[in-house]
Formats: C-alpha cells, sequence, structure tokens
C-alpha cells in the first residue's frame, strides 16, 4: 500500500496530537514555521553572501585583462623603440 504526502501528512498531525496534545499543536507548528523562516533567512544570505564574492572576483578578473592587455601594448611600444634604436645606429 503506497502512502501519499496527504496521508502522511494526516499520520504526522495525528501521532502529534496524540503525543503533544491538541492545545500544544499550535505553538509546534509556529515553532516549526518560525523555524523554517529562519533557515531561509539563513540560506537567502548565504547566497547573496556568494553573489557578492562572485562578483568581486569578475572585476578582479577584468581589471587582470586590462592589466595584462597595457602590459602587452607596453611590450610592443618597447619592441618598436629598440628597432627605431637599432636603424638610427646603423
Amino acid at each position: 500500500m503506497a502512502f501519499t504526502i496527504t496521508d502522511t501528512a494526516i499520520l504526522v498531525v495525528v501521532i502529534l496530537i496524540l503525543f503533544f496534545g491538541a492545545s500544544k499543536l499550535p505553538e509546534i507548528f509556529r515553532s516549526l514555521g518560525r523555524a523554517t523562516g529562519e533557515f531561509k533567512k539563513g540560506q537567502l544570505e548565504a547566497e547573496m553572501e556568494l553573489m557578492q564574492m562572485q562578483q568581486q572576483l569578475n572585476q578582479q578578473s577584468n581589471k587582470e585583462v586590462e592589466l595584462i592587455k597595457k602590459i602587452e601594448e607596453l611590450q610592443k611600444q618597447i619592441d618598436e623603440l629598440k628597432k627605431q634604436t637599432q636603424q638610427q645606429k646603423q
């Protein structure tokens, strides 16, 4: 016999009523709701922090690419200057 989600939920509620009584049930579910909310809040904060870290890494990578391009341009200029000085010596 296969249990559906609804059957399982009903079974859990019945067991909770038997163990804790009907008067404690709202308090239990309220605490469960708060815990779930805190978990989701923590999860969102962690995701936001990871996104910020990723953006910082991307910015650093972009700066590194720009620096590499500048270095290559400077190297070309140095090579051109070397050629010019060699031509002037001859």
